[in-house]
């Protein structure tokens, strides 16, 4: 699947897929970079490109959970201090909440929920399945319900079946099935589009696919899934295209490079 409409596609999983079903009442997003430390600038770049489509596409800040592991834009490396960019042109800055760059509207600011230490896989499984003390706050929780359609965006380091957290731990293909699974059975979401951008990223797929509620459901209602790899391979530059269900080889990059290039829209 070609991306160059990919906000359009994003609003489509979003908000009208099923609407025949029953009318969906709200859309969140969840979106992960993995990865602390300067030499993976690109993850929290991919990140803040997709929360910057998102919010454009109308997703408020209080239904988007924003988790970053790093803060680029204050390291000592970085040599535009304040600035994020997606690319080498450096003519979107990711952290410009005025809107300098011509006919491009600033964010408002950027509005991080789980930052540095707090992103880890036991926090990431909570929010999906809303284990949580009744202490925590409201803000930092994903307040779904049964007609909520949620995008899950998540990029790092990974391998077969897994993906890596900071470096320090791993969340496997069997836990986001499990996650995925009791998300159902609490009906937490209506429409799922789960989008993963790391090395051999399908290999992710395959409990999710088989799981007890994908299979009886047929795939009309349980995730939709998109990813960026396929087992024995990694992102390759000038490679424009990620999958749904079908594994290709692709660059990190890829799909915010393409959500930026779209006819009409300036991310």
């Amino acid at each position: 699947m070609q991306l160059l409409q990919l906000p359009s596609v994003l609003l489509a999983l979003l908000a009208t897929i099923n609407v025949s079903h029953a009318t969906h009442t709200s859309n969140w997003a969840v979106l992960v970079s993995t990865s602390r430390f300067w030499f993976n600038y690109r993850h929290l770049a991919n990140t803040l490109s997709l929360y910057r489509t998102v919010k454009r596409l109308g997703i408020p800040d209080s239904q988007i959970i924003l988790m970053l592991p790093d803060d680029m834009a204050c390291n000592p490396r970085n040599s535009f201090p304040g600035s994020v960019f997606n690319d080498k042109s450096r003519q979107l800055d990711l952290y410009d909440d005025q809107g300098s760059v011509e006919q491009i509207a600033g964010m408002g600011g950027i509005e991080v929920d789980y930052r540095g230490n707090e992103v880890t896989v036991e926090n990431f499984i909570r929010l999906l399945t809303d284990r949580w003390p009744a202490s925590h706050p409201a803000s930092k929780r994903l307040m779904t319900d049964d007609r909520s359609n949620i995008l899950i965006y998540m990029t790092g380091h990974g391998g077969n079946e897994f993906l890596k957290f900071q470096d320090s731990e791993e969340i496997s293909s069997f836990d986001l099935a499990d996650a995925f699974e009791q998300m159902w059975e609490k009906k937490r979401y209506h429409e799922l589009l789960f989008m993963i951008d790391t090395c051999q990223a399908n290999t992710m797929y395959p409990c999710i696919l088989h799981s007890e509620h994908h299979r009886d459901r047929q795939q009309c209602e349980g995730p939709k899934l998109i990813q960026s790899s396929r087992r024995s391979g990694c992102w390759r530059r000038g490679h424009r295209s990620l999958d749904i269900l079908q594994p290709r080889v692709s660059r990190e990059s890829d799909a915010q490079h393409e959500l930026r290039r779209a006819p009409g829209r300036a991310v």
